[in-house]
């Protein structure tokens, strides 16, 4: 049973989510709070293991509360609602370490898979956040360095961008999770990017899979 915990201060989005997601068997909500400070203090005593997020709150806004659940409790999984024009607040969220983004107008299946993905220990974006807020502030487009990176490096790339963990994609390639963590270094240094939601968001908009098995194809 996956423990959720939805914060907004608009009482009919709350009452959304909760409707939409009273449907899913395995989603449980435990706590429901207006303000972020409210959110924290119930956060004492019943442990979610997602929130729900509003970036727009008074007492203590999503950006905030975000940056204290994830210092005092790291393994909180935590997913921003947002809208499109709110790029300043999401670029905050992403440096302190949100797990996903999904846009408030979302469907519901979008809302539940962000849910599903981000427990799996993956990260979640709304396409159109990817389009409109990440590419455009993040990734560079005209020299984008997948050619700088070696077939190895560029696996490693694809798997980061799956959802996989240093030891996992040692397990998976036959190598040493240091090992790993050295690639990691190397592909983040020429793509240019400092952490695993850049390389994902790269990886995705350059089409890094497709390019490897284009590789692939031709080596083959």
């Amino acid at each position: 049973m996956i423990k959720l915990a939805i914060a907004d201060d608009h009482a009919l989005i709350r009452e959304g989510l909760i409707r939409i997601l009273s449907y899913e068997k395995d989603l449980q909500i435990v706590i429901e709070s207006d303000s972020g400070s409210d959110l924290i203090s119930k956060m004492e005593s019943c442990m979610p293991s997602i929130v729900l997020l509003d970036m727009n709150m008074e007492k203590l806004d999503g950006v905030q509360a975000l940056k204290i659940i994830k210092s005092t409790w790291p393994s909180v999984k935590v997913i921003m609602l947002t809208v499109e024009k709110q790029k300043r607040k999401i670029r905050e969220a992403l440096e302190f370490g949100a797990d996903g983004y999904v846009l408030k107008e979302s469907a519901g299946n979008e809302i539940t898979n962000a849910i599903k993905s981000v427990y799996n220990n993956k990260k979640y974006i709304d396409k159109t956040l990817l389009e409109t807020v990440f590419i455009e502030n993040y990734l560079v487009k005209d020299d984008n360095g997948l050619n700088s990176l070696s077939p190895r490096e560029l696996s490693i790339l694809i798997k980061i961008s799956e959802g996989m963990k240093n030891k996992q994609i040692g397990e998976a390639l036959y190598l040493s999770e240091k090992t790993v963590k050295n690639y990691v270094t190397s592909i983040f240094r020429k793509i240019k990017v400092k952490d695993r939601v850049h390389a994902t968001l790269f990886s995705i908009d350059n089409k890094a899979k497709e390019y490897f098995e284009e590789i692939n194809n031709k080596m083959f």
